[in-house]
């Protein structure tokens, strides 16, 4: 027989056990440390940004962030948002992992993820996409828009990973067009390539310049200019990792996507849940981790056999018939 008196402290335990569960949710704060262009350059900062925000606004927890605007901060940042006892620390960039992979090691207790980059830690996911074959599908796309022949890529940061972007998507161009020809430029070789859309605006104009009449940006904020000049022109360009259709409506012939936001949501969200598990994610089209973007911005632009030779070509890429070069795997 229960007495009255155990109900009471059967009732009072359980409120405390509840009380405490809302405390411990109410202090997760996750963090994610955008890397230099800012988190509203449309791109790739952008995107982590959106994916942040997601989370936010589905789960009601505000995040904290921090937007690098010099190479000295990325490691301080780091650590300020181990120290403030968020649970889970994104870093956005591969410029982030020489800083993560000392903070990492001064906070075993905490969870961190990092975008572009490897660090082969027990407390870090490192999430990593195959642009090699998101970059392939825009260069079919280019290559059968170009009324010249000529198509050209502006790159950022002089970099492995921009020449993987640009190996892809001259390989997707010879693959619809064996006999394109394609210019490429990077921009610089100091993180200051990744916003100086001026710079990217020359670049894109000498190519016009040249004959091409499809450009495809790999650059960051620095892309903007390359996407303004195709319109000044009246070419086309391809934005890159956000859906960038949008920001001059009827030249961007489309964008390549490079899904940054699902994996700082599902970094964020894993770690709420539990689930979250360090280790490599590498996300390419089989995975939904890269693609090209179609909406009523663009769709005058690809027409039915574009988008068909596309299609296909994405089934070829995740069935392993299409096997596109990962430049740094070389």
């Amino acid at each position: 027989m229960t007495t009255p008196r155990r109900c009471s402290a059967v009732v009072l335990v359980l409120t405390v056990m509840t009380l405490a569960g809302r405390v411990t949710a109410q202090e997760f704060v996750p963090a994610v440390v955008f890397d230099m262009g800012g988190k509203f350059d449309k791109s790739f900062n952008e995107a982590a940004y959106k994916g942040a925000e997601r989370f936010k606004k589905e789960t009601g927890i505000a995040f904290r962030e921090f937007e690098v605007t010099s190479e000295a901060q990325r490691e301080q940042a780091l650590r300020n948002m181990a120290r403030r006892g968020s649970q889970i620390v994104v870093g956005i960039g591969f410029s982030q992992a020489t800083g993560m992979e000392k903070v990492a090691r001064e906070f075993p207790s905490v969870k961190f993820a990092i975008v572009d980059a490897v660090v082969n830690l027990p407390n870090v996911q490192s999430i990593v996409f195959k642009e090699h074959e998101g970059s392939f599908l825009v260069g079919i796309a280019a290559a059968m828009a170009s009324k010249t022949g000529k198509i050209g890529f502006v790159g950022g940061m002089d970099i492995p990973l921009i020449r993987k972007f640009a190996l892809g998507y001259e390989e997707g161009a010879r693959y619809a067009n064996p006999k394109i020809e394609v210019f490429q430029n990077m921009t610089g070789t100091t993180p200051a390539a990744w916003n100086d859309p001026t710079r990217g605006g020359e670049l894109a104009r000498s190519q016009f310049d040249r004959g091409a009449d499809v450009i495809y940006a790999a650059a960051g904020a620095t892309g903007l200019g390359v996407l303004q000049a195709a319109k000044d022109k009246g070419r086309l360009a391809i934005g890159v990792d956000s859906n960038q259709n949008h920001i001059q409506p009827g030249s961007v012939l489309t964008s390549m996507i490079k899904r940054v936001d699902l994996a700082v949501y599902e970094a964020f969200q894993t770690a709420k849940e539990g689930t979250w598990k360090a280790g490599v994610r590498n996300l390419g089209v089989a995975e939904g981790g890269v693609g090209y973007s179609l909406d009523q911005h663009n769709r005058s632009l690809i027409t039915p056999e574009m988008e068909k030779r596309l299609q296909q070509a994405r089934a070829d890429i995740v069935s392993g018939k299409i096997k596109v070069t990962d430049y740094m795997a070389k």
